[in-house]
């Protein structure tokens, strides 16, 4: 026999934990899908940014975001550089150029696998800081 149900008893909130209390965003998007589109490298972050006036999980996923896409932006910089003088490397340009691009391809799939986990987290409605950059984009979002 199924317990009965007791009227004063208020229902379960459906209310999701990644809500702003603030009111709605300014994108008008839910704050978890906002957050976790502005967890594409740079240009999310970007679009965000400027977008994104009110709800600081969006902004803090969008700054994250920024200073993530930037690193990268760097690596693949640094990393083009790096290949290209190993290539002109007389006799065993060859050899280092292919380790490094395997080494490179390596961190490249790192930072992808990083930047899914952030967008399953920011879409899970859990602020997640990416190692060393996080508490970067919590100082310049102003979050302790």
């Amino acid at each position: 026999m199924a317990d009965p149900i007791d009227p004063s008893t208020p229902p379960p909130s459906t209310e999701p934990p990644f809500s702003n209390p603030s009111g709605p965003s300014s994108t008008g998007l839910p704050s978890n899908v906002a957050a976790a589109l502005a967890c594409f490298p740079l240009i999310g972050g970007l679009i965000f940014w400027f977008v994104e006036k009110r709800d600081s999980f969006v902004r803090f996923y969008a700054m994250q975001s920024i200073i993530f896409g930037a690193a990268w932006l760097l690596f693949n910089i640094a990393s083009g550089i790096l290949h290209a003088i190993l290539w002109s490397l007389p006799g065993v340009g060859g050899f280092f150029g292919s380790i490094w691009m395997f080494v490179a391809a390596l961190i490249h799939l790192a930072l992808f696998i990083i930047m899914v986990i952030a967008m399953i987290k920011a879409f899970s409605g859990v602020r997640w800081d990416i190692p060393y950059v996080g508490p970067i984009a919590r100082r310049q979002v102003g979050e302790p």
